[in-house]
């Protein structure tokens, strides 16, 4: 049997779930979404996804026809159709159908769905032993150009990177911005460790404000750790004692290479399997 979505406030089977080729998230990539985990039949930090994602839809001046608390449950019902315990929502506004023309106000009735299925990013073998990666030739949007706050349908800067890493025989690319300071990798944040502290990029420097991101420096203070959101160049991760990316899928995942150079003794760190634990139990309620 397949999958139920819902779309625009009722669940339809996988193959009834239809948007018109007129509609502008498919012209122009013009809409917001979420990436939402569930772990335990709990869907994680949903409060915070709906929160980002109306605050995507207001800057891109995209009216969303229900409240947050009625789509927060649709996602819930998403899940439960589909038996999801484990696994990934994708939550999709579109702008809606319009004319073959840019404005989006002609665009009346803004289309939203949900998937939820399962997901797994990565082999459980690259959490183990870490992953490699390379440095983007691909410059990531300039911050004031797009404002990587939102989390929009137009993914092409992160796929041209990603085209680039898979080319590279490497899963994941670092991208930095157009002042050559690190700003995110194609579908995650970036850290390093550096004497037992914990760096990473501000928002202005071109990276998605990651809920799973802010999970992870709350963890890492509570384990009284420093955190510092500070500008990173290439330098800094080529030298890093430690190197991890973190993500609604990718969870948090070690490093151990990049463009060929071995980050300390080519292992996940310690600071990093440490999060990595604390992000486990967290996500799995185990602890507060």
């Amino acid at each position: 049997m397949g999958l139920k979505v819902w779309l625009n406030g009722e669940l339809v089977d996988q193959k009834d779930a239809r948007i018109s080729v007129f509609d502008h998230g498919l012209l122009y990539g013009d809409g917001v979404f979420e990436g939402i985990r569930v772990y335990n039949g709990r869907v994680f930090e949903l409060d915070a996804h709906i929160k980002r994602l109306y605050q995507s839809a207001k800057v891109i001046r995209l009216g969303i026809s229900i409240p947050p608390q009625q789509l927060s449950k649709a996602v819930e019902q998403t899940c439960n159709a589909n038996s999801v315990k484990d696994g990934y929502v994708r939550l999709v506004i579109t702008r809606g159908i319009g004319t073959l023309g840019l404005n989006p106000f002609i665009c009346k009735n803004p289309q939203i769905f949900i998937i939820a299925d399962n997901i797994q990013l990565y082999p459980e073998e690259f959490y183990e032993k870490g992953m490699k990666v390379i440095s983007a030739n691909t410059v990531r949007n300039h911050p004031l150009s797009l404002p990587p706050q939102i989390k929009s349908l137009n993914y092409l800067n992160n796929i041209l990177a990603k085209i680039e890493a898979l080319d590279s025989n490497v899963p994941e690319a670092i991208m930095y911005n157009h002042q050559g300071y690190v700003a995110e990798a194609t579908g995650d944040n970036v850290f390093i460790v550096r004497k037992n502290a914990i760096y990473t990029p501000p928002v202005e420097s071109g990276s998605l404000e990651g809920i799973t991101r802010e999970v992870v420096i709350e963890l890492a203070k509570k384990e009284n750790l420093q955190v510092v959101e500070t500008d990173l160049v290439q330098f800094n991760l080529y030298t890093a004692d430690e190197l991890f990316l973190t993500g609604t899928a990718a969870e948090v995942i070690g490093i151990v290479e990049i463009d060929g150079r071995v980050i300390d003794d080519g292992k996940p760190g310690q600071i990093t399997k440490l999060l990595r634990k604390r992000f486990f139990e967290y996500a799995h309620g185990k602890t507060q």
